[in-house]
């Protein structure tokens, strides 16, 4: 794990869903699930959502013009977006000014975003792998180009994720491809653990992640041995997860249930988050936390159990039938 990584907080409480970036999305099949622009894939999706009672009408331009069951990341383009790194010659262990735009529609950079937990646009860079992750604020010029500092620790393959919302439109996580020069051994991912340290903090993790339902996760945050009850907030949180899916790196995504200041979020010993996940699998989780003027990042493998079976719709509580969550 890069311990220089920083990542920006998010609120106490999260509830967690792959999706675009900071707004919820829908849950997905297994890894190697056939594109959302799959023409056989949109059919059924449509038959999906007939058949539970929806309008039918909104649930068919619903799937035909929104790639809705993609998990967020995994596209270089949706909606008519496009993530475009500018800066093509990477080196190991060097700073890099890295610059990239995000095209819209009318294939020009976009320059008008909507401000989501302090910033316009929050950058991630993970290693293939997933031993190392960065969380970085980069600037924009007048022209739309933005430029941010970033070390590649090792030579290999990195995926990029940029997550914004234009102003007047959704918001979204795209994600690129990234080649560092250099020998590479590919590495497998870190073990499964529930304990995380760092710089004399130790975070533990507590709850299981189960195939398409919320799962409840509690991170609790020490140091030498005591409860840190004085976590600082960091772009208006306490705390940021990010989670990412083994093999194809999408991007579970986050969004905060309270902030500090709001007479109920508490800075600490515990942080608390709801985490929707599609598939079985192992995930690698990335908490950043601020303590003493300074954010540290905390990370662990955690693997999901395999799918619950369908429930009988004969079974389903009556006057909740037929709404999707």
């Amino acid at each position: 794990m890069n311990t220089a990584a920083k990542l920006g907080s998010y609120a106490l409480g999260l509830a967690v869903v792959f999706g675009g970036a900071l707004g919820a999305g829908k849950a997905v099949g297994p890894v190697g699930a056939a594109p959302a622009a799959d023409h056989g894939a949109m059919t059924a999706a449509t038959e999906t959502a007939q058949s539970a009672g929806h309008n039918q009408h909104t649930a068919q331009q619903t799937t035909t013009t929104k790639k809705n069951d993609t998990p967020g990341g995994l596209q270089v383009s949706e909606n008519g977006y496009t993530l475009n790194p500018l800066t093509t010659s990477l080196k190991p262990g060097e700073p890099a000014d890295f610059r990239f735009s995000v095209t819209g529609p009318d294939g020009r950079p976009v320059t008008d975003y909507q401000v989501q937990h302090d910033k316009k646009l929050h950058f991630i860079v993970v290693s293939r792998d997933l031993g190392s992750f960065q969380h970085v604020h980069p600037e924009m010029s007048a022209d739309g180009i933005w430029s941010v500092k970033v070390t590649f620790p090792e030579a290999g393959g990195y995926r990029a994720f940029a997550d914004f919302a234009p102003t007047g439109g959704q918001a979204l996580t795209l994600g690129a491809d990234l080649a560092v020069a250099g020998d590479y051994q590919p590495k497998p991912l870190p073990e499964t653990g529930r304990t995380s340290k760092i710089d004399g903090y130790e975070v533990t993790l507590d709850g299981d992640l189960t195939p398409g339902q919320a799962s409840k996760l509690t991170l609790k945050v020490s140091k030498d041995g005591k409860p840190v009850t004085d976590l600082q907030p960091y772009l208006g949180a306490f705390g940021h997860l990010v989670a990412l899916r083994g093999r194809d790196l999408a991007y579970l995504h986050v969004h905060p249930d309270g902030e500090p200041g709001d007479g109920k979020t508490q800075p600490g010993p515990e942080i608390v988050f709801y985490a929707e996940v599609p598939s079985g699998g192992d995930y690698r989780l990335f908490l950043d936390f601020q303590h003493e003027g300074e954010v540290r990042t905390a990370d662990f493998t955690l693997a999901a159990g395999p799918r619950p079976a369908t429930p009988d719709a004969s079974a389903t509580p009556a006057g909740h039938g037929n709404h999707s969550h």
